[in-house]
């Protein structure tokens, strides 16, 4: 998944929980992030499911931002909106966030996708189960410029592949077995 998004490419990966996915989406968005973000315009957005999921990605991809001197904020219910709020408009390099927080931001003006170059969907089957599609594809259509997809997933298949098939361009397909330590 790597060599393949640091290329540019879109990234279809089917992986399951503690098998590296953070850093396999989360190293080639810091090295291919461009520009400096501007006040409530990230650079790169992560949707995940849960809150849980947001704090873990974000504290993954925290130290590994420093090198880059790029910034990381996740961004989810249950947590300080005005806290979120405030850290937006210093500039944020990459959200990680919830789908409904997220949305609730859009919503107020708080958040603008325009310039995000990046966009990851990770754990996109447990959005789907919890019923977060619609919702992920609202989000999807405020990324209005030309941008990377990269999508993990354990499986790829109901409305994953209707995701895949509908925002991703030609996507190479990787397949992550921790367990085994093999890829395909």
């Amino acid at each position: 998944a790597i060599p393949v998004a640091l290329q540019g490419g879109d990234v279809c990966g089917r992986a399951k929980t503690g098998s590296g996915k953070t850093l396999a989406f989360g190293v080639p968005m810091l090295a291919r992030l461009e520009g400096d973000a501007e006040p409530r315009r990230p650079l790169g957005l992560v949707l995940v499911p849960t809150r849980e999921l947001a704090l873990q990605v974000a504290e993954v991809l925290a130290p590994v931002a420093v090198g880059p001197d790029r910034t990381v904020l996740a961004v989810y219910g249950g947590a300080s909106r005005h806290t979120q709020i405030e850290a937006l408009q210093a500039g944020v390099d990459i959200v990680v966030a919830t789908p409904l927080r997220l949305i609730d931001l859009l919503k107020e003006n708080e958040l603008d996708l325009s310039d995000v170059q990046i966009v990851v969907l990770d754990e996109a089957d447990r959005m789907a189960d919890d019923g977060f599609t619609p919702q992920v594809e609202w989000i999807l259509r405020k990324v209005t410029g030309e941008r990377q997809m990269m999508l993990f997933s354990a499986t790829l298949d109901g409305d994953v592949g209707h995701l895949v098939r509908r925002y991703m361009n030609d996507p190479t397909e990787v397949a992550i077995d921790a367990a085994n330590d093999t890829v395909g």
